[in-house]
């Protein structure tokens, strides 16, 4: 497997871009948002991430990163000061011509690397109209989702006290990927009224203000870069486990 310096569509010459998708079709879409993430952690941090871990996944699978997309619908934050939204319909859009110009130029794999709940909903309704139209491969990481998924044997505290918005796992993963931006000074413990999480089998919508005064749901001061690393670690491997397992890729593991 060749080993490059620089996976970035946007880095990348014409000619160098076009012979790299022709080798190998195989495109990192990272996606984030801009949003009050706790008092502590920089509102890109959705985004933060997911550029990391394209950035970590490229050079195994020899694969391209998609220009990034850093805002998304983050309306149901806006009821505290410090959130950047767009509409579902822009955010929507953006996939939809990234992923046709893509096709256009051979991208047959797609990795979405999702930081955003919210952008999950339209990633996948646009990938599925690719995939049964082109019969391109997708698949999708919700990272915060997936982590939680992973997580038990990691963090302290369980469920949203340790997965809620800007709680453990978030505080630790930015801790181990971006420490500099990290207040841990300003960290919070909110644990929201039980009262607003009757009837789970519901779907419904809570306004943010209504759980924390700063939007952290959970408890922010256990975060450390040591949990941060074993999570990231974990999640990547399970991750290249599918692109082995299940689209047989050739991966670079270390």
């Amino acid at each position: 497997m060749k080993v490059y310096k620089e996976y970035k569509i946007r880095n990348l010459s014409r000619d160098d871009f076009l012979e790299r998708i022709a080798e190998n079709p195989t495109v990192i879409v990272p996606t984030g948002a801009v949003e009050i993430y706790g008092p502590h952690l920089p509102m890109g941090a959705d985004g933060i991430v997911t550029d990391f871990l394209a950035e970590v996944l490229a050079p195994k699978m020899n694969a391209l990163i998609a220009p990034k997309i850093d805002l998304a619908d983050s309306s149901m934050l806006l009821d505290l000061p410090g959130t950047i939204s767009i509409s579902k319909e822009l955010f929507t859009m953006w996939i939809d011509e990234l992923m046709e110009n893509l096709i256009s130029y051979g991208a047959k794999n797609f990795l979405f690397l999702t930081g955003h709940a919210a952008s999950v909903d339209s990633i996948n309704y646009i990938a599925r109209k690719y995939q049964l139209k082109n019969a391109i491969r997708y698949a999708q990481i919700d990272w915060w989702r997936f982590a939680a998924e992973h997580g038990d044997e990691i963090f302290e505290e369980k469920g949203r006290m340790a997965h809620g918005h800007a709680s453990e796992c978030g505080s630790s993963v930015l801790l181990y990927i971006a420490p500099e931006l990290v207040n841990m000074d300003k960290a919070t413990r909110i644990e929201p009224d039980e009262k607003l999480y009757t009837y789970p089998d519901i779907v419904r919508f809570t306004p943010i203000n209504l759980k924390s005064c700063n939007s952290t749901v959970g408890d922010a001061t256990k975060g450390n870069a040591q949990k941060g690393e074993q999570i990231v670690n974990k999640c990547v491997n399970r991750i290249c486990d599918f692109l082995e397992g299940e689209w047989k890729l050739e991966l670079k593991r270390d």
